[in-house]
């Protein structure tokens, strides 16, 4: 079940990032938030839908391309730092990129509170961590980082005394620093929650860590050890949510592993669709350009949010057309899956010509 020959740039791996972010523009934008399939929406609180698995199979791929970039031999320590430094200096351009996106959603949306934390911000402090522990720390040493960053969380989080909304601590650390600049915050109580705070900053960095291990295991072992990692994380995650509920908003350690097994299964159906049997690689186009298809259809949204158009085009066109056939659910839906599809053919366009712009 594995391929004869490794590489170290796997066609899976671009295919996976690429529905990765697919799959977050869809649950991004829709036409309307009122109006969702249930497998379209976050948990509440505790629990994990589909929707829980997109950013942490994101972050999960991260790793995994981390340990196929630094396949190539061990470098010198001079080749090391230099390595370094890159890396740390590709994870500050990620966070630059995430503050200012959120300055252009602050004037898009008239919003008062400028929001420093967030997606790119965390995906790049994750892979500034993880690229570190790659170069400095050796497998079992990688394994102690990840168990320890999973079971010192766990214990913060029992030491808070609360996993409940607001009361957490968690929560309480993002209301400490951040304020009225948290993603949800009640000036009343001060109060707040930013489902990419500090604290839960952490879990995630395990998360990016189990995919450089699994990255190790597709370069190595192939489709059969994939199968082995996911159904060893997709069981530890599973018992340990009796325990400690799977729960995004605080990526509670149990959450983390049981995420990470999905990512290990659909990492595996992809090798072995797309590197071993050589389908043709439906999605990779968006993964090969996986930051650009974030950011640009950010700023997109923005813009046509701030000047009414993205409303004008769903209540004066779908939601009429197709509420009244399907639903407004429906409708709701065919506007996110319309502006993937856009986005998707300018990825495709920027594939075929060759055009790939890296952060």
């Amino acid at each position: 079940m594995s391929p004869p020959a490794r590489s170290s740039r796997f066609t899976s791996v671009d295919v996976l990032r690429g529905w990765a972010v697919a799959a977050m523009l869809l649950v991004n934008y829709p036409g309307d938030w009122g109006h969702l399939y249930a497998p379209l929406e976050h948990a509440a609180w505790h629990g994990c839908t589909p929707t829980d698995l997109i950013f942490p199979t994101f972050l999960f791929v991260v790793g995994v391309s981390i340990a196929l970039g630094m396949s190539r031999g061990t470098p010198s320590p001079a080749g090391r730092r230099g390595l370094l430094g890159k890396a740390w200096l590709r994870a500050l351009r990620l966070v630059a990129i995430g503050l200012l996106l959120h300055a252009l959603a602050m004037w898009a949306y008239d919003s008062a509170a400028f929001r420093p934390w967030g997606v790119l911000q965390r995906i790049g402090l994750c892979f500034g961590a993880a690229a570190t522990a790659a170069l400095y720390l050796r497998p079992r040493a990688q394994w102690l980082c990840i168990v320890g960053l999973l079971l010192g969380y766990w214990a913060l989080l029992f030491a808070g005394g609360s996993l409940e909304p607001w009361q957490n601590i968690a929560s309480r650390v993002d209301a400490w620093m951040l304020g009225a600049h948290a993603y949800q915050f009640d000036a009343a109580t001060g109060l707040g929650h930013d489902p990419e705070g500090l604290l839960a900053t952490l879990p995630a960095i395990a998360t990016t860590l189990l995919g450089v291990r699994a990255g190790v295991v597709l370069r190595e072992r192939g489709t059969r050890g994939l199968l082995i990692f996911a159904l060893v994380a997709l069981a530890l995650g599973g018992a340990w949510s009796l325990l400690l509920p799977w729960n995004k908003n605080l990526w509670t350690s149990s959450y983390a592993v049981w995420t990470a097994g999905w990512a290990t299964l659909l990492l595996a159906l992809c090798h072995q669709l797309f590197d071993v049997r050589g389908w043709r690689p439906f999605g990779r186009s968006m993964g090969i350009n996986a930051i650009t298809a974030y950011a640009g259809s950010w700023v997109m949204a923005c813009v046509l949010e701030r000047f009414g158009v993205f409303g004008a085009i769903y209540r004066g066109v779908l939601q009429p057309t197709i509420g009244p056939l399907l639903g407004d659910k429906a409708a709701s839906l065919v506007f996110a899956i319309a502006f993937v599809a856009l986005w998707w053919l300018l990825m495709w366009a920027m594939a075929k010509r060759g055009i790939r712009i890296s952060v």
